[in-house]
C-alpha cells in the first residue's frame, strides 16, 4: 500500500481549473504525492487549457476529473478548492482535515476573440502554478520565493 499524502483539487462549475492544478502538482511533485481533481460537473479537460499547459511541459489532455461521490469514500491529506463557489458548495470531506481554498477565475466564462480567451486561460495557468508552488514550500516547512523555483 502507497503511503504518499494524497492530495484532492475540487472545483464546481467546470473541471478546468482542478485539472491544471493536478497537472502543475504533480509536474513540481513528481512522485512525492498522489494528485487527482474532481468537479461536480466532471469531465475532460478543456481543449484550451490543454492547449495552454502544453506550452508550458504539461500534458492534461488525457486527465479527467473523478467523481464527487466517488471522491468522498476515499481519504485525502490535503483537499484543495479552487474558486469560490466551489468553497461555498464544497461537501463535507470526511476524512479530511487540511482545506486549503485558492480563490481562481473561471477562464472558460471569458468572451470574445480566441486569442483574448487564450491569455485568460494563460493568466489561470499562472496563477495555479505560483499557487501549486506555494503550497509545496508550505509543505516542505518553508516560504516559497520565485527567486528559488524550479520547473
Amino acid at each position: 500500500m502507497d503511503h504518499k499524502p494524497r492530495v484532492l483539487f475540487f472545483s464546481t462549475s467546470d473541471s478546468t481549473r482542478s485539472q491544471m492544478a493536478e497537472g502543475l502538482l504533480r509536474k513540481f511533485a513528481g512522485d512525492e504525492l498522489l494528485v487527482v481533481s474532481t468537479a461536480v460537473q466532471s469531465a475532460d479537460s478543456d481543449p484550451l487549457a490543454a492547449e495552454v499547459m502544453r506550452e508550458i511541459g504539461v500534458d492534461i489532455s488525457e486527465q479527467h476529473s473523478k467523481g464527487v461521490r466517488e471522491s468522498l469514500k476515499e481519504h485525502f491529506s490535503y483537499v484543495i478548492t479552487v474558486s469560490d463557489d466551489s468553497r461555498e458548495r464544497s461537501p463535507v470531506w470526511p476524512f479530511t482535515r487540511n482545506l486549503f481554498h485558492w480563490s481562481i477565475a473561471d477562464p472558460e466564462r471569458v468572451s470574445g476573440p480566441s486569442e483574448h480567451k487564450r491569455e485568460a486561460f494563460r493568466r489561470v495557468r499562472d496563477e495555479i502554478s505560483w499557487k501549486v508552488r506555494e503550497f509545496l514550500a508550505q509543505l516542505h516547512g518553508h516560504k516559497w520565493s520565485p527567486n528559488r523555483a524550479t520547473g
